[in-house]
């Protein structure tokens, strides 16, 4: 969602402020000029209109002169106020209420054409309603499908569980059998534990806006580390695992939280390159940066797969959705971010898929 501004508040919606306060002490400076003219008119002219007029009749006629020049003003005084404060206001108020019955279709229109000359803070703060009612939709639609995929990923390892272990009852089941129900089980419940833990680990992530742990560390050896780790999976899947780094690196970030990073691309590059393919692993320092392209050549996407690639539980070849449930890219797209980070994404289908990440470099202490 869009960040707030705290500061500027007060001078971007004051009530009385930009070309509504400008207009009203114009117009009253000109009536003042244009009231004080027509007094000395009044006082000059009226005697000689009506010698009969003595001074105390012509300080009533003043008395009166001005007294009607004041409801006039306090007239139409009012009446701006009314329409440019009060009754917008009002809708806001209205429209307001219908947002908080959960109604995120209201839409409440500027009095003005936004860049115009008459363009003031009354229609700006309509103009941002309009932006916060539908980032509310956006959320609002977000936390459903959220719900409705985190309900049908629980659902489907749980109907396993339950099928396998209703299947176990059987006295006469053989021992062969009974051992592939107890490994579906395992199988299930490991996949249910891990949908949890990446689900507690992303509301982590997307909870946190300061990183606590952040400090300098050599990034080199981290993935290596991380590639040792993986070493057993690809050799498994017969996948080839080509990197090429420097000897050291040393960048400013979250250890934990970039470690993500790495463990689930090149677990997703893994996944998505079949037996006998090839992932390679490419680490440079540059202009103040570290950055990490990992490329496989796997099945690749479309440029529609790529624009969602980072939304939760999505995932765009489905013939590997059992080997994930679709988190993985999202937190890494929130480590990056947390990190000062910069992923970019290409890919074509069926050559394979290049993920590279930048982080900012260690600072360098200039000793002499």
């Amino acid at each position: 969602m869009n960040d707030m501004k705290q500061p500027d508040q007060p001078a971007r919606y004051g009530m009385i402020s930009g070309p509504l306060s400008g207009g009203i002490i114009l117009w009253s400076f000109v009536t003042f000029l244009l009231a004080a003219a027509g007094q000395m008119s009044l006082i000059v002219w009226l005697p000689r209109l009506l010698p009969v007029f003595d001074r105390w009749y012509l300080a009533v006629a003043v008395l009166v002169y001005w007294l009607a020049l004041a409801v006039a003003f306090a007239w139409v005084i009012g009446r701006q106020i009314h329409e440019r404060i009060e009754r917008p206001m009002q809708e806001i108020g209205e429209a307001a209420g219908k947002v908080a019955k959960g109604d995120f279709s209201v839409y409440v229109a500027p009095q003005h054409i936004e860049g115009g000359r008459d363009w003031d803070s009354t229609d700006q703060m309509f103009a941002d309603f309009n932006t916060m009612v539908a980032e509310l939709g956006g959320i609002e639609t977000m936390k459903n499908d959220f719900v409705s995929n985190v309900s049908h990923e629980i659902r489907n390892p749980l109907a396993v569980i339950t099928n396998y272990a209703t299947m176990m009852r059987d006295v006469d089941m053989d021992r062969a059998r009974r051992e592939k129900c107890a490994r579906t089980i395992i199988s299930a419940s490991e996949r249910l534990n891990m949908l949890v833990t990446d689900i507690l680990r992303l509301n982590k992530l997307e909870s946190q806006t300061i990183v606590s742990e952040a400090r300098d560390y050599d990034l080199v050896r981290q993935l290596t580390d991380e590639i040792l780790a993986l070493d057993d999976l690809f050799t498994e899947k017969n996948v080839d695992l080509d990197c090429d780094i420097e000897d050291a690196a040393m960048v400013h970030a979250d250890p934990g939280i970039v470690a993500l990073i790495w463990s689930n691309v090149l677990g997703n590059a893994l996944k998505y390159t079949e037996p006998g393919g090839h992932v390679s692993l490419t680490q440079r320092s540059r202009g103040g940066t570290v950055s990490v392209a990992i490329s496989d050549d796997g099945c690749g996407m479309t440029p529609d797969e790529i624009a969602h690639m980072f939304d939760k539980f999505y995932q765009g070849d489905t013939s590997h959705a059992v080997q994930g449930n679709g988190l993985g890219m999202a937190m890494v797209k929130r480590a990056v971010e947390l990190s000062c980070g910069f992923i970019n994404v290409t890919s074509a289908k069926g050559q394979g898929t290049t993920v590279t990440v930048r982080l900012p470099a260690a600072k360098q202490d200039d000793e002499s």
